[in-house]
C-alpha cells in the first residue's frame, strides 16, 4: 500500500484549493446571473404594468415619472405596482432560481447539462431586457435623440420677441385642465367612438361656443411628442413647447425639482407682466410632479390644492380622497378663491384641474349617476355635469361679462382597458376643448389640424390680445388664417422632428439664461 508523501500531500491541497476556488466562482456567478435576472423581471413585467395602466405614452414620460416629485400619488396605484409588477417578478426569479440552482437540481434528466445553466439564465435575462426595452419605446427613443432637431431654431418663436397688445379693459381668464378628456366619448354620430354621448353638456358647451376642431362638428387637437401626460399638457398648452426629459439636461433641470423649464416663456408669465393676479387650483397636492415648481417658476403667485385646503380648514386636516379632494369639492374650494381674487382691481388669471376621471376608472362620487355599465363613462358623465354647473356659477357673477373660459383636456384617457373595451384601434382620438366667453370670432374653426401647443396663443386671442404674427412658442393663434405647424410640416413629421434630441431646447428652456446661439 502507497503512502502519501509530502508531494502527494501538497499536490491534494492544490486541487481541493482549486475545486474550492472554482465552487465559489460559480457560486458567485450563480447569484449575479440571478441579480441580472430579478432586474430583467423586474424591467419586463414593470414595462408590461406601466402600458397597461397609462397607454403607450412615450419614454419621456416615464423618464419623467421616474425623475419627477412623485408625493401625493394615489396610493393605489402604488399598491397595484406591488402587486401586479414587482411580487410576479421576484416571485419568477425565486422560482426559476430554486429550479435551476440549487444543488439537488439535476437537469440532466431534463437534457439540460449544468455548465449550460448560467449561459441559459443569461439568455432569458436579455431577451427580457430586450422586449421591455421594445415595447417601452426605449430603443426608437434612443434612435430618436441620437438625432439632433433644428425645428426650435427653424420655428420656435420667443414670446418675448414679439409684439402682444392687450384690450384697454384686459380680460380675466379661467383656464379649466380636464383630466383624460377626450372628444372619443361622444356618440359615433356625433364623431366620437361610443354608442352614446357620455358628455353630452360638454358638448353642448362646444356647441354653443367656439370649438377647434379636426372635422366639421366637434373635435379636438392631436398631442405630439412630449405632451402626453398630465404636467407636460399643462405645460405644452401654457408655453408651446413640449417637454423633453433629455438625459443630458438631468443634471441642470432635475425634472424640475428645483426648477422647470425655467427658459420657457408661458401664458403665465405674460399675464404677470401685464398685471394679472394669479393662481393655480388643484384638488390633489399640487407638489405632484413638480407641477407647482413648473407654475411657481413662471409667476403664479398663489397656488391652492389638498395641503392648503387642510390649512385653511376648507376639509379636515386627515381629509384624503382619490387624489386628495374630489373635483366636486375642488369647484367649491375655486369658487371660494375666484371670488376672493374678483375683489380686486386687479385683471385675474386661474388655472384649475379636475382630477376624477383620472385612471383607473375614475373617482365615483355620490353626484355619480349610475346610468352605464362602465363605471368610466358614468364618472365622465358626472364630471361633464359638473363642469357645466361651474359654469353656470361663473354665468351668474359679475366678473363674468369680462371673463373668457378655456376649457381643455390635458392628455388623451390612460385607462387602457377602457380603450381597449370602448374605442376602435384604428380610431384616431382627439383632446376636447372649448372656448367661452371669447373677445373674438373666426370662421377657421372646423376641420383644422392642430396641437396642444397652440392653446398658449389662441387663449390670448380670445382674451383680446393681438398678437404680432400670430405665433408664439411652437403654437398658431387659431383664430388668425395662419397655418399651424403641424398642417404646414404635416402632424408626422412634425412629431418626428419634437422627439429628437436638440441643444437648442436644453440651453434655451432647461438651463435658464443661457445663450443658444452656440
Amino acid at each position: 500500500m502507497k503512502t502519501l508523501n509530502s508531494f502527494n500531500i501538497n499536490k491534494l491541497l492544490k486541487c481541493r484549493r482549486r475545486k474550492h476556488a472554482r465552487t465559489g466562482s460559480r457560486i458567485s456567478a450563480k447569484i449575479l446571473c440571478s441579480l441580472f435576472l430579478l432586474i430583467a423581471s423586474i424591467l419586463f413585467s414593470a414595462t408590461k404594468w406601466y402600458l397597461r395602466t397609462y397607454g403607450a405614452t412615450g419614454f419621456d414620460s416615464i423618464l419623467f415619472t421616474l425623475f419627477s416629485n412623485l408625493k401625493g400619488v394615489d396610493s393605489q396605484i402604488v399598491t397595484d405596482f406591488i402587486h401586479d409588477a414587482l411580487v410576479p417578478a421576484v416571485i419568477f426569479t425565486t422560482i426559476y432560481t430554486i429550479l435551476f440552482f440549487i444543488p439537488f437540481s439535476n437537469w440532466r434528466c431534463y437534457g439540460i447539462k449544468k455548465k449550460y445553466e448560467i449561459t441559459l439564465t443569461l439568455i432569458l435575462a436579455i431577451i427580457l431586457t430586450i422586449i421591455a426595452g421594445n415595447e417601452s419605446n426605449f430603443f426608437n427613443y434612443m434612435h430618436k435623440i441620437s438625432h439632433q432637431t433644428h425645428i426650435y431654431e427653424e420655428r420656435y418663436v420667443d414670446p418675448h420677441s414679439v409684439k402682444i397688445d392687450f384690450p384697454e379693459e384686459k380680460r380675466n381668464l379661467i383656464y379649466i385642465f380636464l383630466e383624460s378628456m377626450e372628444t372619443s366619448y361622444l356618440a359615433k354620430r356625433e364623431g366620437g367612438a361610443l354608442p352614446k354621448n357620455v358628455m353630452p353638456e360638454l358638448y353642448t358647451l362646444a356647441r354653443e361656443n367656439i370649438n377647434f376642431s379636426h372635422n366639421s362638428g366637434v373635435g379636438g387637437f392631436l398631442t405630439p411628442s412630449g405632451t402626453t401626460w398630465t404636467v407636460s399638457a399643462m405645460s405644452s398648452q401654457t408655453s408651446a413647447i413640449p417637454l423633453k426629459a433629455s438625459p443630458g439636461a438631468l443634471n441642470n433641470n432635475e425634472y424640475g425639482r428645483e426648477s422647470f423649464l425655467p427658459g420657457a416663456v408661458s401664458i403665465n408669465n405674460i399675464l404677470s407682466e401685464n398685471g394679472y393676479n394669479q393662481a393655480l387650483i388643484v384638488g390633489s397636492d399640487s407638489a405632484f410632479a413638480n407641477r407647482d415648481v413648473y407654475f411657481k417658476d413662471h409667476e403664479i403667485g398663489n397656488v391652492y390644492d389638498l395641503n392648503t385646503a387642510r390649512a385653511e380648514g376648507f376639509i379636515p386636516e386627515d381629509y384624503y380622497v382619490w387624489w386628495g379632494m374630489e373635483d366636486k369639492l375642488m369647484f367649491e374650494y375655486s369658487k371660494n378663491k375666484i371670488t376672493e381674487m374678483a375683489k380686486s382691481d386687479q385683471p385675474f388669471s386661474v388655472v384649475m384641474l379636475t382630477v376624477d376621471t383620472h385612471f383607473p376608472e375614475g373617482y365615483v362620487c355620490e353626484q355619480c349617476p349610475d346610468t352605464y355599465h362602465e363605471q368610466y363613462n358614468n364618472v365622465i358623465s358626472c364630471s361633464s355635469h359638473q363642469v357645466y354647473e361651474f359654469i353656470n356659477w361663473l354665468k351668474k357673477q359679475d366678473f363674468y361679462k369680462n371673463t373668457t373660459v378655456v376649457l381643455s383636456g390635458d392628455h388623451l384617457t390612460m385607462d387602457y382597458d377602457y380603450v381597449w373595451r370602448n374605442i376602435p384601434e384604428e380610431y384616431e382620438r382627439h383632446i376636447y376643448n372649448c372656448f367661452i366667453n371669447s373677445a373674438v370670432e373666426s370662421d377657421t374653426y372646423k376641420k383644422r389640424t392642430f396641437t396642444s401647443f397652440d392653446m398658449f396663443p389662441t387663449t390670448l386671442a380670445a382674451m383680446g390680445c393681438e398678437i404680432e404674427g400670430d405665433r408664439l412658442g411652437l403654437g398658431t393663434n387659431l383664430f388668425s388664417d395662419k397655418k399651424t405647424h403641424a398642417e404646414e410640416m404635416g402632424y408626422d413629421e412634425f412629431d418626428e422632428q419634437l422627439s429628437m434630441s436638440s441643444n437648442y431646447y436644453i440651453k434655451k428652456f432647461m438651463v435658464k439664461d443661457q445663450d443658444t446661439s452656440q
